[in-house]
């Protein structure tokens, strides 16, 4: 496994990539199966560019690793992966609320190093804040509880105790059941209530970074925090294909064969 240094020097003509969201699996396996080609393509088309990868969570409508069983397919998604870290390009996985139940599978077998927690790297002297975002900022109580259990040992011990079909096939459910409730809410833009936007000015207003570069939200937003800062949110790939490019200097939001969405330019209304 090739470890990204947390402080380091692009070299000549390199990038750091940015992506979030993917939410394989989801809504049908047919859908999912034309994103995940599309996903793919878009890894082969940065590979030459590329010098790390950031994941930034919810790559995965659903994950669950069992000890011998992980979840059915993925598999072209998971060998443009192997690919990149095969060739020595550093792959960072972030888990998000869909895929917070991944443990060494990604480590042993693709050489991906996997976080839970939001993680802070300096590249060319920025600094660069990275997250998905779940269970960070203002409100959102529920889930802040649900997330509890969730990363509870002995309910990973306990869920492990289902047999998969019946396993992963509840969660998925419930994953989509979820996922359906709140897109209209993931529609909107929220102004000054934008909860990830408010975490970054909280972590600003004790120490300095460059960037804060967050999935969760699944609007591509690109907002000032104070005058030194920006917030970057990542989008998703059901609807908007977007992600974010470093190339040394600054971090901006692209769309992948599309026209990049008019909300990543959205501003405080008052």
């Amino acid at each position: 496994m090739t470890i990204l240094p947390r402080d380091f020097e692009l070299e000549p003509g390199k990038k750091i990539f940015f992506a979030s969201d993917f939410h394989l699996g989801t809504p049908s396996y047919e859908k999912s199966r034309i994103r995940e080609d599309l996903i793919v393509k878009w890894f082969r088309s940065i590979q030459a560019e590329a010098q790390a990868v950031f994941l930034v969570g919810d790559i995965f409508d659903f994950w669950f690793e069992y000890k011998r069983a992980i979840p059915k397919g993925f598999v072209r998604f998971q060998g443009v992966v192997a690919e990149f870290t095969d060739r020595g390009i550093p792959v960072v996985f972030f888990t998000g609320n869909h895929d917070l139940w991944m443990f060494d599978y990604f480590t042993q077998e693709l050489g991906v190093e996997v976080f839970h927690r939001p993680q802070v790297w300096n590249i060319n002297q920025k600094k660069i804040y990275v997250g998905h975002g779940d269970g960070l900022g203002p409100g959102d109580h529920t889930y802040k509880m649900l997330k509890k259990v969730f990363t509870n040992k002995l309910a990973q011990w306990m869920f492990a105790r289902l047999h998969p079909n019946l396993g992963i096939g509840f969660a998925s459910l419930w994953s989509r059941k979820s996922r359906a409730k709140n897109m209209k809410k993931d529609d909107r833009f929220f102004g000054q209530e934008e909860w990830l936007w408010q975490y970054t000015q909280e972590v600003e207003a004790n120490t300095h970074h460059d960037y804060y570069v967050f999935g969760h939200r699944h609007l591509p937003l690109d907002l000032e925090v104070g005058t030194k800062s920006r917030y970057i949110n990542l989008g998703e790939w059901l609807h908007y294909q977007t992600y974010a490019c470093f190339d040394g200097n600054e971090v901006s939001l692209r769309a992948f064969e599309k026209a990049l969405p008019a909300i990543h330019l959205e501003q405080l209304k008052n």
